[in-house]
């Protein structure tokens, strides 16, 4: 026990054990509902590192743990193998080393498993406003003018281009109503919209 401890304390198990306890708070806090698990605030090129596809915690935890294992596993080795000295300097030099390509190795394959397991999403697109209510942000709506905003599924919000057919004058699309995104010209860049009753809003508060 007392060799299990002295290599998890001594260098270079320390560095990965200390990011190891960060990376398990993380998870806590993610299991008790205090954190997302998208918000680790780490800034690393996963795409370049071949770690890219899934969320960046997911990648960065499984580095992290499996470089912690591997270099432990090197420092009980080291101590079993070399007397103290240089010699077991350099090794504790090259478990880092190692460390990190078994870590970066292990990550990389787990990742690439869990890209063909996870289908990929389509990239969030303004068709997606199509069928939703929105809140008219300007005096009136006409064939040439208008602006709407709409809220997506995911709560956020956003300012559209909206266009009505019909009169260039309608005061059931007057700031402050609800319309009905209907259809989206694609040339024009913006929605066409029709008067719409908040009541039938299905999303609406009853």
């Amino acid at each position: 026990m007392n060799e299990f401890y002295g290599a998890a304390l001594g260098f270079p198990a320390v560095l990965f054990g200390a990011a190891l306890l960060v990376v398990v708070g993380f998870w806590l806090l993610v299991i008790a509902g205090a954190a997302e698990h998208d918000s680790f605030s780490v800034r690393l090129t996963t795409e370049a590192a071949g770690l890219g596809g899934v969320p960046v915690a997911v990648p960065v935890s499984v580095l992290i743990a499996t470089a912690w294992f591997a270099s432990l596993a090197g420092s009980v080795l080291v101590r079993r193998s070399v007397e103290p000295g240089a010699a077991r300097t350099l090794g504790s030099g090259a478990v880092l080393v190692g460390a990190v390509l078994i870590a970066w190795g292990v990550t990389r394959l787990l990742v690439r498993r869990l890209r063909d397991l996870v289908p990929e999403q389509a990239p969030p697109s303004r068709l997606d406003f199509i069928g939703l209510t929105c809140t008219i942000r300007t005096g009136s709506v006409s064939a040439d003018f208008g602006q709407a905003e709409v809220a997506a599924d995911d709560g956020s919000t956003a300012l559209v281009q909206v266009r009505r057919a019909g009169p260039d004058a309608d005061a059931a699309l007057a700031a402050g109503s609800t319309g009905l995104l209907y259809a989206f010209d694609a040339e024009g860049e913006f929605f066409w919209v029709a008067p719409y009753d908040p009541a039938l809003d299905p999303r609406s508060p009853a």
